[in-house]
């Protein structure tokens, strides 16, 4: 299997083979989540730390299970009962989780290229669980497996990714990840959450549902990112809901065979319409919670044997 990483830091770095490793090894995860006995041995004895500086409920607790799973042990930090809020900094903190000897570090932070500052640190391989409005790997990687289970295919689809893109790391990595896998990338939004330099990113801009959604096969909708905003971004939600929101009408834009996407949470009447999100037909939400625990089991397993590996190599030079 093709995967050379030794942290899952984004996507931007991974080669398409590397990507349709991951989802491959996804598909059997996949298999077991769904049978009666749903445990693997490919984290027995080894230790998994999360650590989460922001507010997490479906990232968290995949990881947390997609560990316990694979046979680690898994410790999950009280980050707001850290030493940090002591004064610490987060390279002390590193040092110290590194003392531990731990395998496997899972981090979210609001400051982006944080997860990167972690791995130079430690001795383990480090998951990228959201860093800022960097990067969120795994939410693309579970996005990826998704589409493909969905649409049978993972390339030379169009795909449309509406909302605040300005502030969202998920756009970020499903840009890096659609692009490597051949597919047309569509930003559509107000201009006031589209970065600026956009359309460099060889991707498609549009500030209308309408033109962004013509002919889609998958729309990805993204939440509002209030608690990065420091200013007015939209008159108002219900404003922004009738100029951007996902209802039938926009929807309607879409080829009929279109799926619709959301990372949650979801902020219903703002970003989409409850109707919408519940459409078994259309909407494939819950599929991309159920495809978070089976790509991070996945993605940890891979990390591991490169780490186990390493360590091996490491051992057989220092024999010599």
């Amino acid at each position: 299997m093709s995967f050379r990483a030794r942290h899952l830091l984004g996507i931007e770095h991974l080669a398409p083979d590397e990507i349709t490793t991951l989802l491959d090894l996804s598909e059997q995860y996949v298999d077991l989540n769904r049978g009666d006995q749903k445990h693997d041995t490919a984290l027995a004895g080894l230790t998994q730390i999360n650590m989460f500086f922001e507010a997490s409920t479906r990232t968290q607790a995949s990881f947390e299970l997609a560990g316990k799973r694979l046979g680690a042990d898994v410790m999950n930090m009280h980050m707001a009962a850290s030493s940090l809020k002591k004064g610490e900094t987060l390279i002390d903190t590193a040092l110290t989780l590194n003392a531990m000897h731990p395998d496997l570090l899972v981090m979210r932070h609001p400051q982006s290229g944080s997860v990167s500052l972690l791995a130079e640190k430690v001795n383990c391989a480090v998951l990228n669980a959201g860093d800022g409005r960097h990067e969120h790997p795994t939410q693309a990687l579970l996005d990826a497996l998704t589409i493909r289970r969905s649409m049978g295919r993972l390339h030379r689809l169009t795909v449309a990714i509406c909302g605040d893109i300005a502030h969202s790391r998920v756009a970020r990595s499903n840009i890096h990840l659609l692009g490597k896998m051949e597919n047309r990338v569509r930003l559509v939004g107000p201009p006031t959450l589209m970065p600026t330099g956009a359309a460099d990113w060889g991707v498609e801009v549009f500030h209308d549902m309408a033109e962004g959604l013509k002919d889609a096969d998958v729309v990805m909708m993204l939440r509002l990112q209030k608690e990065r905003m420091d200013g007015a971004f939209i008159p108002s939600e219900r404003e922004y809901f009738h100029r951007f929101g996902l209802d039938a009408g926009k929807l309607a834009h879409a080829k009929d065979s279109a799926i619709v996407m959301h990372p949650g949470p979801m902020n219903r009447g703002v970003e989409i319409d409850g109707t919408i999100a519940d459409d078994i037909n259309r909407s494939v939400i819950q599929e991309q919670v159920e495809m978070g625990v089976a790509v991070r089991m996945a993605a940890m397993n891979l990390l591991a044997r490169n780490l186990r590996a390493a360590r091996s190599n490491a051992d057989a030079g220092v024999m010599v």
